[in-house]
């Protein structure tokens, strides 16, 4: 569940501002580069069925999904995933996702993250994070931080730490990105510099990020929510459901428009947005943007694609409590994914081998997995399919597959 999230952009103060006034230079951008598709990431489940032992973004202390009914598990969604429930750290799962961006023409993550401490499940969250690190790399894909520091405030309120030691707590953090992820080649980069999000209205203000940002060797092409606030070099997009479907695509035309200051920018598609709050008694809904039969996504991807931003951010790739998830779906199958596909050929003049049939791969090989669970001869054979699949070499690993049908 987003905390402290803000609709409400001041975009008037968003063109007053130049990237020069922040003493900050836009980092340099290739006019003939591709633009790279990222897909905003939630490491935040948590599926321990043999225990019984479900997250709270399944639940939202709600919903039970050990009480299986028609074949699925209760969960707080709108939706439901194609390969059922999940846990973020489970490795053939996030290994299933990796490949299946990969073979969407997906070019990254986005990993919305609390830290690195042990308080609620940011500690956990954490550890998803890093295993899926592990497997987007694996997969030849880049990844970069939206770091929520509106989970600041709670720490505060916890007695983590006090008010005054706020900005320390956020400068170690940092220190620990440069010297773990930012030094990274997988680390997605602007120019020389790391790419760095702040999600929401944002706790800290221009003079703190100042200090949290100094003596950095390598301080990060920082982007903030809706509107740039220095000291970012820019702006990224965000939907907005508050006031319905319309406006939430006159809210991405503002978007557009005040980006012509020059500014650096990172537009988003996205396929909807249904969140399950009220429903799950979370909260009052965030609003609705309907995913008009899938034109939605193709909208607002091609878009994005035609923008000429460096970065597209897809959000989301599994936000399944607001209802935005592209991933493979009950309800929607790999029809955003293979929007991407279309959208990517016909935009993106790189080279892209692969096909609707190819991203149907990941997850019959993760359903084997976890059907195989006890099978050590089958579990052998199934790493030897995964490392197929990661090499490029699907023909192989389709028909070894096939084999398991028999």
């Amino acid at each position: 569940m987003r905390r402290l999230l803000f609709w409400i952009v001041i975009w008037f103060a968003a063109c007053a501002l130049s990237p020069a006034a922040s003493g900050q230079q836009t980092p340099a951008r290739s006019a003939s580069a591709a633009p790279l598709l990222l897909a905003h990431y939630m490491p935040w489940y948590e599926a321990h069925p043999a225990d019984n032992a479900w997250g709270w973004h399944w639940t939202m202390n709600h919903y039970h999904p050990e009480q299986i009914k028609d074949g699925r598990r209760p969960a707080a969604s709108h939706y439901y995933p194609l390969v059922g429930l999940y846990d973020g750290g489970d490795t053939d799962l996030v290994e299933c996702q990796a490949l299946l961006m990969k073979f969407a023409g997906i070019d990254g993550v986005l990993i919305d993250w609390y830290g690195t401490d042990d308080y609620l499940d940011y500690s956990i969250n954490h550890h998803n994070t890093l295993e899926m690190i592990d497997a987007v790399k694996k997969a030849g894909l880049k990844y970069a931080i939206v770091y929520e520091d509106a989970s600041v405030p709670g720490m505060i309120e916890a007695k983590r730490f006090p008010r005054t030691q706020a900005v320390a707590h956020a400068r170690s953090l940092l220190q620990w990105m440069q010297t773990q992820w930012f030094t990274d080649p997988a680390y997605l980069k602007e120019g020389d510099r790391p790419v760095l999000l702040d999600f929401g209205a944002g706790y800290y203000q221009s003079d703190q990020w100042n200090q949290i940002f100094a003596g950095l060797p390598h301080p990060p092409a920082f982007y903030t929510e809706s509107s740039r606030r220095a000291p970012a070099v820019g702006a990224f997009d965000w939907p907005q459901p508050g006031k319905g479907t319309e406006n939430s695509f006159r809210e991405m035309d503002r978007f557009y428009t005040a980006t012509k200051d020059g500014s650096a920018y990172i537009p988003v598609a996205f396929p909807r947005f249904h969140d399950i709050y009220e429903q799950a008694g979370v909260q009052k809904s965030w609003g609705t943007i309907e995913d008009r039969g899938g034109k939605t996504y193709e909208e607002t991807l091609e878009r994005a694609l035609k923008s000429g931003a460096a970065f597209i951010q897809l959000a989301t790739w599994n936000d399944w409590g607001e209802g935005t998830q592209i991933e493979p779906s009950v309800e929607f199958g790999y029809r955003d994914l293979e929007t991407t596909q279309r959208l990517r050929r016909q935009h993106v003049k790189t080279p892209f081998p692969y096909t609707a049939q190819d991203l149907r791969l990941p997850i019959a090989l993760y359903q084997l997995q976890k059907r195989l669970d006890s099978d050590a001869k089958a579990q052998a054979n199934l790493k030897e399919i995964s490392t197929l699949l990661f090499a490029g070499k699907l023909e192989a690993a389709r028909k070894r597959l096939a084999t398991f049908a028999k």
